[in-house]
């Protein structure tokens, strides 16, 4: 049962690493990445790659960032208060 929940934490320490990634690389914020729409696409790259189609997950992951809809959508609210704080703080 131990290795059960090692596995479970190896796999989510690296899910959330390649979300690190591919956030550092689209140049937005880890909390608009969605960790589920990363972890679906591996199944995208698990036939990329025997294709020769890219060999590199984070940059196949980032090339297809629209079409797998990696980056969610910033609602109504966020917008408001992102401008709401934009105003009291400044630009960050």
């Amino acid at each position: 049962m131990p290795w059960q929940i090692y596995a479970t934490l190896m796999g989510s320490a690296v899910l959330l690493t390649i979300c690190q990634q591919v956030a550092q690389v689209l140049g937005e914020p880890l909390e608009r990445i969605s960790v589920e729409r990363v972890c679906r696409a591996f199944s995208h790259d698990g036939r990329a790659v025997p294709c020769g189609a890219c060999d590199d997950l984070v940059a196949l992951l980032v090339e297809h960032a629209t079409l797998l809809g990696l980056v969610k959508r910033q609602r109504t609210h966020h917008r408001e208060r992102q401008a709401l704080e934009s105003i009291i703080w400044g630009e960050p």
